[in-house]
């Protein structure tokens, strides 16, 4: 089918390159790629290959819009807090380009789901923030042999590439063959991200996608790009199919989706674990600050603009990139209790206090979002 007067005009620039052309944009027209979250890197994907002219974008997200969500993710407006990121990314792509076909699918990917959903598309982009998904995404796209354009921010640093072992090309879990502990891998919650990172990196993400379409110029197909914006440098590292990979090896194992919350560790249909033996709960916080007889000392281990947004009276701050200079400062022979945002950080200032001798340090298992949850609504974090 010959594009309409009106394509003609709206992707004149791609029919100027001779690369693209008009059999290249009908390729794109008849296109169809699954964008794997409406978050930061979300965004800006379905954004540039709605404008870009891909014939049907499907969205899968669970998730409502947050305000804390808007410095990073450019599909959702101010107005529409509240409101499912996939509605939000519709209407976006929507006034983007309308002649682009948006297929909703508001729902968590599982693995009951996964390769119903991954199945009619020609391509997957992986916007997730998780592993339990970034792991599932990977292992439905090698059993339904499809493309997977992998991306990750965290903080200043990101990385893409994409994985197709049925290309010849290695899949995310050759890559990473097992999850990181939880808790040790903080997320952008926790560990912050730069606003415009993941535009970067949904950028590179939405270019891989659309040169696989027009099939031009060189993949990130057996290539990890590694991304600093603090720096502003790019790095690349060679990345090859591992023979033993459980999925995608000479002898594969995985003949179909496991139970990837239980892989990694992050099952959120189990009841919340109980704090170890370095963790206490908010309840034994606020214990501790209201009486002060008790001689425990609570101490917010985040930075100090985390501090200046969100505080709990009676919490003296002593920021974690700051600790190990400053321990001089607390008394060994004291009780501390540590706080940081979710209990990641607090748990590392547990374990640097302890290696300088302090035997009476303990973490708050939750941090001051659970404070806000169990103690004080009126703390906002964002």
């Amino acid at each position: 089918m010959e594009l309409s007067n009106q394509e003609t005009r709206r992707y004149a620039r791609h029919l100027s390159l001779p690369e693209v052309g008009l059999a290249g944009q009908k390729k794109l027209r008849a296109a169809s790629v699954l964008c794997v979250g409406a978050g930061g890197l979300g965004s800006p994907v379905a954004l540039y290959l709605a404008a870009a002219g891909i014939g049907r974008l499907g969205i899968v997200d669970f998730d409502a819009i947050e305000l804390s969500n808007l410095q990073r993710q450019i599909l959702h407006a101010t107005a529409e807090v509240g409101q499912p990121k996939v509605a939000s990314a519709a209407a976006s792509i929507r006034r983007i380009n309308p002649e682009v076909e948006v297929c909703r699918h508001e729902t968590r990917l599982t693995r009951t789901n996964a390769l119903a959903i991954l199945r009619p598309y020609d391509l997957v982009v992986d916007g997730s923030d998780n592993f339990p998904t970034r792991y599932l995404t990977s292992d439905a796209c090698v059993l339904l042999k499809k493309i997977n354009v992998y991306g990750s921010v965290a903080r200043f640093e990101g990385q893409a590439s994409v994985f197709a072992p049925h290309l010849g090309g290695p899949c995310y879990r050759c890559l990473f063959p097992e999850p990181p502990p939880p808790g040790t891998v903080p997320n952008c919650a926790e560990g912050g991200v730069l606003g415009v990172l993941p535009g970067v990196i949904g950028m590179l993400q939405a270019t891989e996608a659309l040169k696989h379409i027009l099939g031009i110029g060189t993949s990130l197909l057996g290539r990890l790009l590694l991304y600093n914006a603090l720096e502003m440098q790019f790095h690349e590292l060679k990345l090859r199919r591992d023979p033993l990979c459980p999925i995608c090896g000479e002898a594969p194992t995985l003949r179909e989706l496991p139970d990837y919350e239980a892989f990694c560790g992050a099952n959120p249909h189990t009841q919340p674990p109980m704090p170890n033996s370095d963790e206490v709960t908010v309840h034994d916080m606020k214990r501790a600050l209201d009486q002060p007889s008790l001689g425990i000392q609570v101490i917010d281990v985040r930075e100090a603009d985390e501090h200046a947004s969100a505080r709990v009276a009676g919490t003296v701050l002593l920021p974690l990139s700051e600790l190990d200079t400053r321990c001089g400062e607390l008394d060994p022979s004291r009780a501390y209790y540590l706080h940081c945002k979710a209990g990641m950080r607090s748990l590392k200032a547990v374990a640097l206090l302890k290696q300088r001798g302090f035997q009476h340090v303990k973490s708050v298992c939750g941090g001051i979002q659970a404070w806000a949850a169990e103690i004080d609504p009126g703390v906002l974090v964002g």
